[in-house]
């Protein structure tokens, strides 16, 4: 029987399928938010990786500071400018020296920015649209050597901290979650007319299901009013069928509901982000680690995005939470609804949450002991192979937001 501290118990609330009220949130890809999560998460890869080429080591840094400040435009159908463009500063620690090399680590984070940009902001131009900076302190000397390509040792978290993890998604997390990546997946292929920053938020009460969509329109694509219009309905279309595709429950789907025809006042943007008109961004104030934020769960206020993938708790602990839930509840008959906490303790090693604390709603019929050796089974071998985790996000195979 394993020696790790892993309780499991019934859940102090009802399944939140179950409940009157349910409130779920996205911020796309496109969103100021997002941005700083996805250059935070690109940079920390890159320096992984670069790191592991260099000295068969990752060495200690983390990027999850990254902060966004807005630019102003001026759109217009057909194409309008950016005025003043966005600013973009990477802010953490990453080794430069290290056993005699000097590794250019801004160099590295600085061509990893670009790329994720051109590759998920395409309308934006990297140096006159969004001026990226880089500001890296040096990384801890004690903190430096964690982690070896050959001998894998367990590290040590770097701090007392928590994760959480939950399954299985409710039919509005699924559609909240499905909705945006569909738009900036293939509907995005389809129809350059919609930017990248789409924020869809829904709500249900009961068995009616509401799905409020934002979504930033790119001036270049729209001649003119009315194709503002078509493009709003087909977003409005899109989104629909996705709800049907995971739910019989009514639902009602709402695109820009701030625009004022009359009054010409729109969501019309050059860019395709939010970004370009006001609105600022900072890593971990958007998507958790499941990509949903979710009011009706508990969730970690750790930014998971830009965190050093070997020791750092609020990174490896939010991911390994999600990983163990889903797991959970695909191998385990019986649980309609679970959370998963992970807490360590600074100092121990990571394999060895000073708690591991999993929490069930069981279906009728089944109780908590039913279940109880099968779920702490899947716990302790997924906290076993928990350097899984770090070589996944090492190699691009994990979403962080």
């Amino acid at each position: 029987m394993s020696e790790r501290n892993i309780r499991i118990e019934s859940i102090d609330r009802q399944a939140v399928e179950d409940q009157e009220v349910e409130i779920v949130e996205r911020k796309g890809i496109g969103h100021p938010d997002s941005i700083c999560d996805g250059i935070a998460e690109s940079v920390a890869g890159a320096l992984a990786r670069e790191y592991l080429d260099r000295v068969g080591e990752v060495l200690h840094f983390n990027t999850d500071e990254t902060q966004l400040v807005a630019g102003e435009a001026a759109p217009a159908f057909g194409g309008g400018e950016v005025v003043d463009p966005i600013y973009l500063l990477i802010v953490g620690r990453a080794t430069k020296h290290y056993e005699g090399q000097t590794i250019p680590a801004e160099t590295i984070a600085l061509r990893a920015a670009r790329e994720y940009l051109e590759a998920n902001i395409p309308q934006l131009t990297v140096g006159e649209d969004v001026v990226v900076d880089v500001k890296l302190g040096e990384g801890s000397g004690d903190l430096q050597e964690v982690f070896g390509e050959d001998e894998v040792s367990v590290p040590m978290a770097n701090d007392t901290s928590f994760g959480v993890g939950h399954a299985p998604l409710t039919e509005t997390e699924q559609i909240v979650l499905e909705a945006e990546r569909r738009l900036n997946g293939e509907y995005a292929d389809e129809h350059p007319e919609l930017g990248p920053d789409v924020k869809i938020m829904g709500k249900r009460e009961g068995d009616e299901i509401d799905v409020t969509v934002a979504a930033a329109m790119v001036d270049e694509y729209v001649a003119d009013l009315d194709e503002y219009v078509e493009a709003v309905e087909s977003v409005r279309e899109f989104v629909d069928g996705v709800a049907r595709d995971h739910t019989d429950r009514a639902v009602d789907v709402h695109v820009n509901t701030a625009d004022d025809y009359d009054e010409g006042s729109i969501y019309l943007t050059v860019t395709g982000t939010s970004a370009e008109q006001g609105d600022d961004g900072s890593v971990g104030r958007g998507n958790r680690a499941n990509g949903l934020i979710t009011p009706n769960r508990s969730m970690s206020m750790e930014a998971t995005s830009g965190k050093n993938p070997v020791n750092h708790i609020g990174k490896i602990y939010n991911l390994l939470s999600t990983a163990i839930a889903e797991e959970v509840v695909g191998e385990v008959d019986g649980i309609r609804d679970l959370r998963v906490r992970l807490l360590s303790q600074i100092g121990r090693p990571i394999d060895q949450p000073h708690v591991a604390d999993v929490q069930v709603v069981t279906d009728d019929g089944v109780s908590v002991a039913d279940v109880e050796d099968d779920v702490a089974a899947i716990v302790d071998a997924e906290l076993a192979d928990v350097t899984g985790i770090t070589r996944s996000v090492i190699e691009g195979e994990l979403s962080t937001f």
